[in-house]
Protein backbone atom coordinates (compact mmCIF):
# COMPACT_ATOMS: atom_id res chain seq x y z
CA UNK A 1 0.00 0.00 0.00
CA UNK A 2 2.89 2.34 0.77
CA UNK A 3 4.28 1.73 -2.72
CA UNK A 4 1.03 2.92 -4.29
CA UNK A 5 0.92 6.02 -2.11
CA UNK A 6 4.57 6.81 -2.90
CA UNK A 7 3.94 6.31 -6.63
CA UNK A 8 0.94 8.65 -6.53
CA UNK A 9 2.94 11.21 -4.55
CA UNK A 10 5.76 11.21 -7.07
CA UNK A 11 3.47 11.25 -10.12
CA UNK A 12 0.68 13.48 -8.84
CA UNK A 13 0.84 15.64 -11.98
CA UNK A 14 -0.05 12.62 -14.10
CA UNK A 15 -3.03 11.88 -11.88
CA UNK A 16 -4.25 15.47 -12.31
CA UNK A 17 -3.83 15.24 -16.08
CA UNK A 18 -5.76 11.96 -16.15
CA UNK A 19 -8.65 13.40 -14.15
CA UNK A 20 -8.67 16.58 -16.26
CA UNK A 21 -8.66 14.58 -19.50
CA UNK A 22 -11.63 12.53 -18.28
CA UNK A 23 -13.63 15.70 -17.65
CA UNK A 24 -12.61 17.24 -20.98
CA UNK A 25 -13.48 14.01 -22.82
CA UNK A 26 -16.93 13.84 -21.28
CA UNK A 27 -17.61 17.47 -22.19
CA UNK A 28 -16.37 17.07 -25.77
CA UNK A 29 -18.37 13.88 -26.36
CA UNK A 30 -21.48 15.45 -24.86
CA UNK A 31 -21.32 18.40 -27.27
CA UNK A 32 -21.10 16.29 -30.46
CA UNK A 33 -24.31 16.40 -32.53
CA UNK A 34 -25.99 13.06 -33.17
CA UNK A 35 -25.36 13.38 -36.93
CA UNK A 36 -21.60 13.17 -36.33
CA UNK A 37 -21.63 10.17 -34.00
CA UNK A 38 -21.43 7.59 -36.81
CA UNK A 39 -18.31 8.93 -38.57
CA UNK A 40 -16.59 9.66 -35.26
CA UNK A 41 -17.29 6.18 -33.97
CA UNK A 42 -16.00 4.63 -37.17
CA UNK A 43 -12.80 6.64 -36.95
CA UNK A 44 -12.31 5.82 -33.29
CA UNK A 45 -12.65 2.13 -33.98
CA UNK A 46 -10.14 2.36 -36.82
CA UNK A 47 -7.66 3.91 -34.38
CA UNK A 48 -7.89 0.74 -32.29
CA UNK A 49 -5.98 -0.95 -35.10
CA UNK A 50 -2.96 0.78 -33.55
CA UNK A 51 -3.63 -1.15 -30.33
CA UNK A 52 -3.61 -4.39 -32.28
CA UNK A 53 -0.35 -3.57 -34.05
CA UNK A 54 1.25 -2.41 -30.79
CA UNK A 55 0.29 -5.56 -28.94
CA UNK A 56 1.62 -7.72 -31.77
CA UNK A 57 4.93 -5.84 -31.63
CA UNK A 58 5.10 -6.32 -27.85
CA UNK A 59 4.43 -10.03 -28.26
CA UNK A 60 7.12 -10.33 -30.92
CA UNK A 61 9.70 -8.68 -28.66
CA UNK A 62 8.75 -10.67 -25.56
CA UNK A 63 10.87 -13.52 -24.32
CA UNK A 64 9.39 -16.96 -24.92
CA UNK A 65 9.37 -17.83 -21.22
CA UNK A 66 7.50 -14.65 -20.17
CA UNK A 67 4.01 -16.14 -20.06
CA UNK A 68 2.41 -13.08 -18.42
CA UNK A 69 3.54 -10.69 -21.15
CA UNK A 70 2.58 -13.08 -23.93
CA UNK A 71 -0.88 -13.73 -22.49
CA UNK A 72 -1.53 -10.02 -21.92
CA UNK A 73 -0.44 -9.30 -25.49
CA UNK A 74 -2.69 -12.06 -26.81
CA UNK A 75 -5.60 -10.72 -24.78
CA UNK A 76 -4.93 -7.22 -26.15
CA UNK A 77 -4.97 -8.56 -29.71
CA UNK A 78 -8.26 -10.40 -29.15
CA UNK A 79 -10.00 -7.49 -27.40
CA UNK A 80 -8.68 -4.93 -29.90
CA UNK A 81 -9.89 -7.04 -32.81
CA UNK A 82 -13.31 -7.48 -31.21
CA UNK A 83 -13.54 -3.72 -30.69
CA UNK A 84 -12.59 -2.89 -34.27
CA UNK A 85 -14.92 -5.47 -35.85
CA UNK A 86 -17.78 -4.70 -33.47
CA UNK A 87 -17.41 -0.98 -34.04
CA UNK A 88 -17.59 -1.34 -37.79
CA UNK A 89 -20.62 -3.64 -37.50
CA UNK A 90 -22.42 -1.07 -35.34
CA UNK A 91 -21.39 1.72 -37.72
CA UNK A 92 -22.77 -0.26 -40.67
CA UNK A 93 -26.05 -0.80 -38.86
CA UNK A 94 -26.29 2.90 -38.05
CA UNK A 95 -25.63 3.84 -41.66
CA UNK A 96 -28.42 1.48 -42.74
CA UNK A 97 -30.86 3.69 -40.83
CA UNK A 98 -30.07 6.63 -43.12
CA UNK A 99 -30.69 4.75 -46.37
CA UNK A 100 -33.95 5.33 -48.18
CA UNK A 101 -36.52 2.57 -47.94
CA UNK A 102 -37.47 0.82 -51.18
Amino acid sequence: MNDIINFLGVHIEMVYILIFSIFVGVEVIGKVPSVLHTPLMSGANAIHGVVIVGSIIVMLNAETNNILLLSLGFLAVILGTLNVVGGFVVTDRMLEMFKKKK
